[in-house]
């Protein structure tokens, strides 16, 4: 057993594995960090050791996840590939089993969770925000595209259908007390007491009988969770639009001004989307 990466920095104590994003400024969702991601989940499902509970955060202080990658796409999906076999060859796929892992996970979300990054998130078991500096959204419908990897999915069955058809098509950010309010996250806390707060909930869970946890996990989800075909359809759909011509007239508009790099676009990007001139 082991969790050792070069995208990811971890940690443990107590049963808990702390896993902290480190793949540069933006955190993007790339080739190196989808390729860890995808090792530290197999190792969960396969020889956890002594592991309960998996905190994911990141090294980050803007940026927990700004988004996947949009310049290697057929390149983390040939990664994401890894975790289920060339039939399930989408970051959507490999998020449902993170959803599925044999243990609890907890998103500890500081700065900016949108696009992928943000589905990341939601595919952990909770996910608790630094009040002060937490941004959520999902911007791809801004840019031609949907949410391909699980946002969705995840969002209609946490928000309901009118609040996921204004968090989803509305592309907009969503700072942390209003995500808690809608129930995108579980809590929105000061800054000050996030890392408290979610070390004390992780440490006591560990700390529980492990059988009667998995169990309650596994219940849950089966009530809860999207069915791999929903998941399939959307990745499959995600991947037809952001081909389309004015997906990337946009897109290339956006990387004009700065996409994919640090700087004022990505820290607005939930404005940027709506600016594009007509």
């Amino acid at each position: 057993m082991s969790f050792a990466y070069s995208s990811i920095q971890t940690r443990e104590k107590a049963g808990v594995l702390f896993a902290t994003l480190d793949a540069g400024h933006l955190n993007l969702i790339g080739v190196d960090l989808v390729r860890d991601l995808v090792s530290l989940v197999d190792t969960l499902y396969s020889d956890p050791g002594d592991v309960r509970v998996v905190v994911i955060d990141s090294a980050s202080p803007e940026y927990f996840s700004a988004h996947v990658d949009l310049t290697a796409i057929p390149q983390y999906t040939a990664e994401a590939a890894k975790a289920g076999g060339p039939g399930d060859a989408s970051l959507g796929m490999f998020l449902y089993k993170l959803a599925h892992a044999p243990v609890i996970t907890i998103a500890k979300v500081r700065g900016r969770a949108r696009g992928g990054g943000n589905e990341l998130a939601l595919a952990c078991d909770m996910i608790f925000a630094a009040r002060e500096n937490a941004i959520f959204g999902q911007f791809e419908s801004g840019t031609g595209a949907l949410p391909g990897a699980g946002g969705i999915q995840h969002l209609t069955r946490r928000l309901g259908r009118t609040r996921a058809i204004e968090a989803i098509t509305g592309a907009d950010d969503f700072d942390a007390d209003l995500a808690e309010r809608y129930g995108w996250i579980n809590r929105a806390l000061p800054d000050a007491e996030l890392d408290g707060f979610v070390e004390g909930l992780a440490t006591r869970i560990a700390g529980f009988p492990p059988a009667g946890v998995k169990a309650a996990k596994r219940a849950i989800n089966d009530l809860t969770l999207p069915q791999p075909a929903n998941v399939r359809s959307d990745s499959a759909t995600f991947l037809g639009l952001v081909a389309l011509p004015e997906s990337r007239e946009r897109l290339d508009y956006l990387a004009n001004r700065g996409l994919q790099t640090p700087g004022d676009l990505e820290r607005d990007l939930g404005e940027a989307v709506a600016e594009f001139p007509g």
